[in-house]
């Protein structure tokens, strides 16, 4: 994908373009995610989850959501959480937002960098890519991309539906530059 089509396809600025497209065109790379469905689907949830690609953190309250990130919550053993403040230390973050110690331990051991010691690497390219993109292959985004269902897709990464009609808007729009 050229540049000029990921500025497009993303609807977002120059400048945020030649930020973020090496970075993420490469992560799409390595983790094949090279099919336009596939491109458009990605973009157009990477885009909503980061606001246009301007965060790459999560906004901390903390809510009484994230409160449950710490210990000794349930949600806070699902995501691996077993030492008091790990909530905040491991919160989403990423063009998906990677959330919980054990998530950081995989994504770091998957792509060779230490992201328990250093968390804070995923708000920065390219491991704000390279995160998002491994995340999607470790979870079929790929398959769901290809079926067409953003539906379901937006499910798997969100849990719900948050945010669907902005998700889909992003899709259109990417979906009428990679001409889909």
């Amino acid at each position: 994908m050229t540049l000029d089509e990921f500025k497009n396809a993303a609807a977002i600025s120059a400048e945020l373009a030649q930020r973020w497209h090496p970075e993420i065109d490469a992560a799409m790379f390595d983790f094949a995610i090279v099919k336009p469905a596939r491109v458009a689907a990605f973009i157009a949830q990477t885009g909503h989850e980061t606001l246009g690609f301007t965060l790459t953190r999560e906004l901390w309250g903390p809510t009484p959501a994230q409160q449950a990130y710490e210990p000794p919550s349930r949600k806070a053993r699902d995501l691996g959480n077993v030492r008091a403040g790990d909530g905040r230390r491991f919160l989403g973050r990423g063009l998906i937002q990677i959330t919980g110690r054990a998530n950081y331990l995989a994504c770091g051991l998957a792509l060779g960098v230490d992201l328990e010691t250093a968390p804070e690497l995923l708000e920065h390219e390219p491991w704000a890519a390279r995160s998002a993109a491994w995340w999607w292959e470790q979870h079929g985004c790929n398959a769901l991309a290809d079926s067409g269902n953003f539906v379901a897709l937006t499910q798997r990464i969100n849990g719900g539906t948050n945010g669907l009609d902005d998700r889909m808007r992003r899709w259109a729009i990417a979906k009428e530059v990679l001409r889909l």
